[in-house]
Parts: C-alpha cells; sequence; structure tokens
C-alpha cells in the first residue's frame, strides 16, 4: 500500500519549459520527494499534471506549490494506488490471457470485496522481441505487483527479460509451456484459470498465500 504520508494533487501551470523545473525544485525545498508526475493535457497555454509527493502533507504542498508562479491553480485528488491499487499484468496470446484474466478477475473481485484494492491488466503479444520488450517494461508500470506470462511457446531473449524483471523484485508466474521461461520464473501453472488466481493470492493482503514458499514449483 501506499506510505500514508504521500499526496496527491492535481495542478494547473502554465506551459513553459521551466515550468515543471520550478514545481519539482519547490517540492524538495519544502522537504517532499516527487513519486509520480503525469501530464494528461495541454489546453494552450496551460498544462494539467497529475503529481504523488512522499513526505508532505496536503497543507504543506499546496503552500510549497502556491509559491510556484507558473503555478494557476491546484487540487487535492487521490494516488492513483489508493483507487486502483495493486495490478497483475498479463501477457502473451489471446486466448491464454483471456482465461488468466478470467481467475484473476474472480479472485480479485473476492479480495476487493475485503477492502482490498487490485486491477487486472492485459496485453495480447506475438513475437519474442515484442514479448521480451513488454516483460522488461513491466518493471516501470506504476502498481505493478506480479506478472503473468500466457502462452504456448516463449523463450530465448523472453527468458532473459524474465530474468531481468525478478532481479528487480517483481514476481513472475507462467504458464506451463514450450520453451525455456518456465525454467526462469517464480512458479508454473498449467491451468490459465488457476494461474490467475494464484497471482491476486500472491499479491492480496487478505490472502493466506506465500509464493515465496511456491518458488520453483509446477502445478
Amino acid at each position: 500500500m501506499p506510505d500514508p504520508t504521500t499526496t496527491a494533487i492535481r495542478l494547473r501551470f502554465t506551459d513553459a519549459p521551466e515550468s515543471l523545473a520550478a514545481i519539482v525544485a519547490a517540492i524538495a525545498a519544502a522537504g517532499g520527494t516527487l513519486r509520480t508526475l503525469s501530464t494528461p493535457r495541454v489546453t494552450g497555454d496551460l498544462a494539467e499534471a497529475e503529481l504523488e509527493v512522499a513526505g508532505l502533507d496536503e497543507r504543506s504542498l499546496a503552500a510549497a506549490l502556491a509559491a510556484v508562479p507558473a503555478v494557476r491553480d491546484h487540487e487535492a485528488t487521490h494516488t492513483l494506488e489508493g483507487i486502483f491499487g495493486k495490478r497483475v499484468i498479463v501477457i502473451g496470446g489471446g486466448a491464454q490471457v483471456a482465461q488468466v484474466a478470467l481467475g484473476a478477475v474472480s479472485e480479485a473481485d473476492r479480495h476487493n470485496l475485503r477492502g482490498e484494492r487490485i486491477s487486472v491488466d492485459t496485453i495480447a503479444l506475438v513475437g519474442e522481441e515484442a514479448i521480451s520488450a513488454a516483460v522488461r517494461a513491466v518493471a516501470d508500470l506504476p502498481r505493478a505487483r506480479c506478472l503473468v506470462l500466457a502462452g504456448a511457446i516463449m523463450g530465448g531473449s523472453i527468458t532473459t527479460a524474465v530474468r531481468e524483471l525478478r532481479e528487480r523484485g517483481m514476481p513472475v508466474i507462467a504458464l506451463n509451456m514450450v520453451g525455456s521461461v518456465t525454467e526462469a520464473v517464480d512458479l508454473v501453472v498449467s491451468d490459465p484459470v488457476q494461474a490467475g488466481t494464484m497471482a491476486v493470492m500472491a499479491i492480496a493482503d487478505t490472502a493466506q498465500f506465500d509464493l515465496a514458499r511456491q518458488r520453483g514449483r509446477r502445478y
């Protein structure tokens, strides 16, 4: 879950090259640490951004931003992790991805009713290069907590990407498939619905399932 001192804010500011630098500098001067920043839209000479800042409460962050001439107005909002929670990412072939998502969404619903916030994101991809690039990118996805590889054959550069991803602390579950990727993941599950279920259980605080104790096993 997000740090309780993380504050989310939406602001509108003058769309100029120096504006974002001034905003970040003001946050740092006030003792805050910028965690996420996105600029969803630019209209005319105004840009709109969503920021999540650690180490500052809402009042302190607002005061810091008020001192930046480029900032026109701002309003408090909610952190994305507080709204959408943790994410399970599913990558692979369309039919297998759909079955993994079935299990993951059904299990997420059970835990979300008990106070969790778990979402499921899927992408059907074909080709070693495309899949390996997507696997590496999971490390940079906000709120991603577990990757499921769903396909019929994966190896080569995909296996290398999986090892790199796990080195960065991301657990990976794979379907039982042809290729070397099954040798590089944390857990291999034959049933795609069950794979999705176990992925959600692995990241849910309300589940009694420890992926570390299952590491290296096949089901």
